[in-house]
């Protein structure tokens, strides 16, 4: 564990707590939007903030007892494991019926674009960078891209709310872009096995707390609701072209 200020770890747990919230805010709201009683969708709604809460100090729990990184810094596999698996769980939860009704709801495209404003606190990795912990070739383009999104979110939400849905799927392919190119760049500049990328200081701190939070649940879940959007557009898309070709009523 980096002995990290504490405004750091308020700015890391922020920015993922938020995230999480976020997420079980939209499935309780696309809930009260498919007709489900209040209480219904609360539980819906808190029921995924307990799985994902849950996994959130499971994996604070993890990292305090060195599974991700060792005390040499050799890197383990788990970090990585834990990351997909998240992902694997985000996309296999959306096809569960009554998550696959609220994610069909034309209302909660918007929603679900909410998640990505507390990629704000990307401003961590640039403070942290600054304290001397983190390399210029991580923190830069993780940072401003998700500065860069989460500035975005609330302007795209505001729109798909209205029924405008331009600038949405160049809004997701760049969150999932900027998010797998952060990925790369911090495994091999010392998250991985073998560092390919030989910087100083390395990305060894992404793999201890606070900040492995993010690579191993916020950034999963992120990719996961940018994948589960892109669905959502590809089906709305393909629905409007064929109402365009169906044919028009004969005139009586």
């Amino acid at each position: 564990m980096y002995d990290l200020p504490g405004y750091v770890w308020a700015m890391t747990l922020g920015g993922v707590i938020g995230i999480l919230l976020t997420t079980s805010y939209v499935l309780y709201r696309g809930g009260v939007e498919i007709g489900l009683s209040r209480t219904k969708a609360i539980g819906v709604g808190l029921a995924s903030y307990v799985l994902l809460g849950g996994w959130l100090v499971a994996s604070g729990l993890l990292a305090w007892s060195g599974a991700y990184v060792q005390g040499s810094g050799d890197v383990r596999p788990w970090l990585g494991l834990a990351a997909v698996s998240v992902l694997a769980g985000v996309l296999l939860a959306g096809r569960i019926p009554l998550v696959s009704r609220i994610l069909a709801h034309p209302g909660t495209l918007s929603l679900l674009v909410l998640p990505n404003v507390f990629r704000i606190f990307g401003t961590t990795f640039l403070t942290v960078m600054a304290l001397g912990h983190l390399p210029a070739v991580f923190a830069l383009p993780a940072g401003l891209g998700d500065i860069a999104a989460g500035a975005a979110a609330p302007f795209l939400a505001w729109r798909l709310a209205r029924g405008d849905r331009r600038g949405a799927v160049s809004f997701h392919v760049f969150g999932i872009l900027d998010l797998a190119v952060a990925l790369a760049i911090g495994y091999l500049a010392g998250l991985g096995p073998v560092q390919l990328i030989h910087v100083a200081p390395s990305t060894e701190a992404l793999g201890m707390l606070p900040l492995v939070l993010v690579p191993t649940v916020a950034v999963p879940l992120i990719i996961g609701l940018h994948v589960l959007s892109l669905g959502r557009l590809h089906a709305m898309a393909r629905a409007e072209v064929r109402h365009a070709s169906e044919p028009l009523p004969a005139a009586g």
